[in-house]
């Protein structure tokens, strides 16, 4: 009897966390519809045949002239996304820890540093603060120090017109995409969230980790197909799993 009574404790949410659910449920609504897929490097140039400057010179000048275009471009909003996402798994977390509490704080922890991995290296502020120090500048080596110091930033932090981006990047997306595996297998054990919402998670949580073992084993120029048919798919499914999680929470 016990042992049955722990079992449907664990398949209800604690109500005293009510206000986190709450919380969770408006982040993971706002990063699904407002920033899951916001008009960034990928959609801009699409839409809007406006590519990415090639060098820091470029960024700067661009950053001078349009700094919201400029901004979106470095995906300057995807700081916000990964934020609320990381808001998302704690009301997650809260709801499924007593499920599987093992797998959902090494799920959390991953999200977490995911998110901070990804506001870190990320490169829309620090080349947003060098464009305004080279708009400033009034001596040559002024300006070629900051030139230099841009370009290293977008060796260093996420560059769009890369065709490989920054560890940083990666990294970022490997830690919350495992993250996701984590708390959609675990949802798969309990009746709170619904098989539904755990296998809209665990394939669009797989096709980024694809994205990223792919990024080893195909050749450069199949780079650009491979982004479109595991990311792409994989931002529209995720789309609708915050959707799903936002709905439950």
């Amino acid at each position: 009897m016990t042992n049955i009574n722990l079992s449907l404790n664990s398949q209800v949410p604690d109500p005293s966390w009510k206000n986190l659910y709450k919380i969770g449920a408006v982040a993971s609504l706002v990063a699904a519809l407002v920033f899951r897929r916001n008009l960034g490097a990928a959609e801009i140039p699409l839409f809007t045949g406006i590519s990415p400057p090639g060098n820091a010179d470029g960024w700067f000048t661009l950053l001078y002239n349009n700094p919201l275009l400029g901004l979106t471009l470095l995906n300057f909003f995807d700081i916000a996304n990964y934020a609320l996402v990381g808001i998302m798994f704690l009301a997650v977390f809260i709801a499924l820890r007593k499920t599987n509490k093992t797998c959902t704080i090494v799920a959390l922890t991953l999200s977490l540093f995911g998110a901070v991995t990804y506001i870190v290296s990320n490169s829309a502020l620090p080349m947003f603060s060098l464009s305004n120090q080279y708009s400033v500048a009034t001596t040559e080596t002024q300006k070629s120090t900051s030139i230099a110091a841009g370009q290293a930033v977008l060796v260093m932090g996420y560059n769009p017109s890369a065709l490989y981006q920054s560890a940083g990047f990666y990294i970022s997306l490997l830690f919350v995409a495992l993250a996701g595996m984590l708390m959609s297998a675990v949802m798969l054990q309990s009746l709170i969230f619904g098989k539904a919402t755990a296998y809209v998670g665990l394939i669009a949580n797989a096709l980024d980790l694809i994205y990223l073992i792919g990024l080893v084993l195909v050749p450069a120029a199949s780079v650009y197909l491979l982004g479109v048919s595991c990311i792409a798919t994989a931002g529209l499914l995720l789309m609708i799993w915050h959707l799903m999680i936002g709905i439950k929470l």
